[in-house]
């Protein structure tokens, strides 16, 4: 008796542990349903759709002279989060990721928002795997974040820039291939995962001047680059 009970018990705390790690895996909701555009937007708008779905992934080209975001619409005013999803650059180009992006009222840009920076292996020096920083004109000072680099913007609004070690190397980052990323924004503080590495990351001190909240968006930078992009999965808080 015993011993059936000792392997009952056995039982129940493998599946308690099964169903803890299904948690986890579950906290993070797909926002992408691989078969349309729904729950997202294209911004600013042009006279030729440039986003769309082919073969079970979200694509990218560039038809027009200007820069064009895919807007997740299903919340515009995300504050805490982490992003998963896979991105291959199939051309040359600049993309990435706008975070806690909202309109640009100085006119500088079309938005304003924390970026976190992707383009083709080999695109200038530390820009694939950075942080960039789309303020309004005249509002705040862009302090570059490569990868590799740790920076901090203090108080009195100066960056501090640190190396990063076992950052990501280029040499492990797909061309023309697959890469996983992850985008932590807790707080004040951002990271920039690729390929389970830490690639860039950045604390924002400047009281007053932080984005606090806005939309996610994916950016096409250039005209007649492709990029594509699959396994978008989201977590809040």
């Amino acid at each position: 008796m015993k011993t059936i009970q000792s392997l009952i018990l056995i039982f129940l705390i493998i599946g308690e542990s099964g169903l803890r790690g299904k948690e986890t895996n579950d906290s993070y909701t797909s926002i992408f349903d691989g078969k349309s555009l729904k729950g997202w937007r294209e911004a600013p708008k042009g006279k030729a759709l440039a986003w769309s779905v082919e073969d079970g992934v979200i694509r990218g080209e560039g038809k027009e002279n200007r820069q064009v975001y895919l807007i997740y619409s299903g919340d515009e005013s995300l504050s805490d989060f982490e992003l998963k999803f896979s991105y291959r650059l199939l051309t040359k180009g600049n993309t990435g990721v706008e975070t806690r992006a909202r309109l640009d009222k100085t006119g500088k840009r079309d938005f304003e928002g924390y970026h976190a920076d992707l383009g083709h292996v080999g695109i200038g020096d530390g820009i694939l795997g950075a942080w960039d920083f789309h303020f309004g004109k005249g509002t705040r000072k862009e302090f570059p974040c490569p990868r590799g680099a740790s920076l901090t913007i203090d108080e009195n609004g100066k960056g501090h820039h640190e190396e990063i070690e076992n950052a990501v190397p280029v040499a492990e980052i797909k061309k023309g291939d697959w890469n996983s990323c992850r985008i932590v924004a807790k707080g004040n503080h951002f990271q920039f995962f690729i390929n389970g590495k830490l690639s860039s990351e950045f604390t924002d001190k400047l009281e007053g001047q932080q984005l606090e909240k806005g939309f996610i968006g994916l950016q096409l930078h250039d005209k007649g680059m492709i990029v594509e992009f699959k396994d978008l999965f989201l977590k809040k808080g």
